[in-house]
């Protein structure tokens, strides 16, 4: 077969192309830090990489929740520790009351002190969180504890479940009914009604005797540091399940760089050995494009 200077001119052209082609991935790659740009650099790390992907946002939506269920539950702690303290002053003052050598303005005087503490309890029942009630169930739109209605404390007890894993699912909240009325019996006999009762024997508008409303007081205390144990035992649950996500995000990053990241180092490699070559087929390709009988003809 004939080999002709324009032949080999072609291939010389046609490979110097190619050349061109491959420093211009290899520098796509270290620009990018990523092994393909288009799926059709490799489809089967492109399929892998969406389902990776996809892995990873789901832990990401986890990590989200995470943070919600700890501020939900959080603020609740708190919250119930303020509550705590103020039912252990309004036992305090009902027992400086039930002392017999009180006054009955003396008393009176107490009883307005327990109508501010009240007042106090109500503002922490109605806490908001991002303005969401936090202790009225899955109705977050609504007070808990509002005197202007029927029944005025809420018995709404659904829970409010987050999705804190595959498949797991918490409840953030605690139960109103367990924390502001008595399991048995209606709003009105709850902790509210029990201190609204407390202030009338104070102002001695009811013959009760005050120092029966110390059991009462008591088992009030005693629901809330219940619940606060109940609460402590799934925030430890939480920080648990906060553990595996954690680690599970980890491990999808770590999967998802090994599909698509570039090595870097093998990358600029690649990239000096094929400017090498390609200095190399120029210096070739100026040997093959002599000069012919047409130039020496100008």
């Amino acid at each position: 077969m004939r080999v002709t200077q324009s032949m080999l001119s072609n291939n010389m052209l046609r490979h110097i192309s190619q050349s061109y082609g491959s420093m211009a991935k290899t520098q796509e790659q270290l620009s990018t830090g990523k092994k393909i740009s288009r799926p059709s650099d490799d489809p089967v790390v492109a399929m892998k990489g969406m389902t990776y992907r996809t892995n990873l946002t789901q832990v990401e939506q986890y990590k989200r929740n995470l943070s919600e269920a700890y501020n939900w539950m959080e603020n609740s702690d708190a919250a119930m520790d303020k509550a705590t303290s103020v039912m252990q002053r309004i036992r305090e003052l009902t027992v400086q009351a039930s002392n017999g050598t009180y006054e009955e303005s003396q008393k009176g005087m107490i009883g307005q002190e327990i109508n501010q503490l009240k007042e106090h309890l109500v503002s922490i029942a109605n806490t908001q969180v991002a303005g969401k009630y936090i202790f009225n169930g899955n109705d977050t739109t609504n007070k808990p504890v509002d005197f202007n209605k029927s029944p005025a404390v809420s018995t709404n007890g659904n829970p409010v479940n987050l999705e804190l894993s595959q498949g797991i699912e918490i409840a953030v909240n605690m139960n109103p009914k367990n924390i502001f009325t008595h399991k048995e019996g209606p709003p009105e006999s709850g902790l509210f009604g029990d201190i609204n009762e407390l202030m009338k024997a104070l102002e001695g508008k009811s013959g009760e005797d005050i120092s029966g409303f110390l059991e009462k007081l008591d088992s009030h205390i005693n629901h809330l540091v219940a619940e606060r144990a109940e609460l402590g035992a799934r925030y430890n649950r939480v920080e648990l399940i906060d553990a595996r996500v954690s680690e599970q995000e980890v491990i999808a990053n770590r999967i998802l760089s090994d599909n698509e990241d570039a090595d870097i180092e093998r990358v600029i490699t690649d990239l000096k050995m094929q400017e090498s070559v390609h200095r190399a087929a120029l210096a070739v390709g100026s040997r093959i494009m002599q000069p012919t009988l047409m130039d020496f003809l100008r």
